[in-house]
């Protein structure tokens, strides 16, 4: 089954500064350790896809416009965001417990000081189509 992990970041309740202020081994240390998660993943043939993603300021909504001409476009980042998608991981695993282990696992990622971060991650069962007949 494939599940998506979302990698959630709260301005609310978090206890570290936005990564654009840590130090610079402290960064390093951080993606070294997604990147060993990911290499994990990959032996494990869990792997599917994974993409950090920009900061929310170049964020853009996007609805269509009902009239028939371009899309409205909304710019973002909005004063009230509280959370944002940082990123994700697809995964296909066994169960939905493996990919809650998985989830436990780089939601410890380190932080500034090497301190585990304990970010959110969001874990969603990706649908599957029904079957179909032939």
């Amino acid at each position: 089954m494939k599940y998506m992990l979302l990698m959630q970041f709260s301005a609310e309740g978090t206890e570290f500064p936005a990564i654009t202020e840590w130090a610079e081994q402290d960064v390093k240390a951080h993606i070294a350790f997604m990147g060993a998660a990911n290499e994990k993943l990959i032996a494990d043939g869990e792997f599917v896809d994974a993409q950090g993603l920009a900061f929310p300021d170049s964020a853009k909504i996007v609805r269509a416009s009902g009239t028939g001409g371009g899309p409205l476009v909304t710019e973002g980042p909005f004063p009230e965001t509280k959370e944002f998608l940082a990123g994700y991981w697809i995964v296909d695993c066994e169960s939905e417990q493996r990919a809650i282990e998985i989830a436990g696992h780089v939601s410890g990622a380190p932080g500034p000081g090497g301190e585990p971060l304990n970010m959110a991650i969001q874990v969603r069962q990706v649908m599957a189509a029904p079957p179909v007949e032939l």
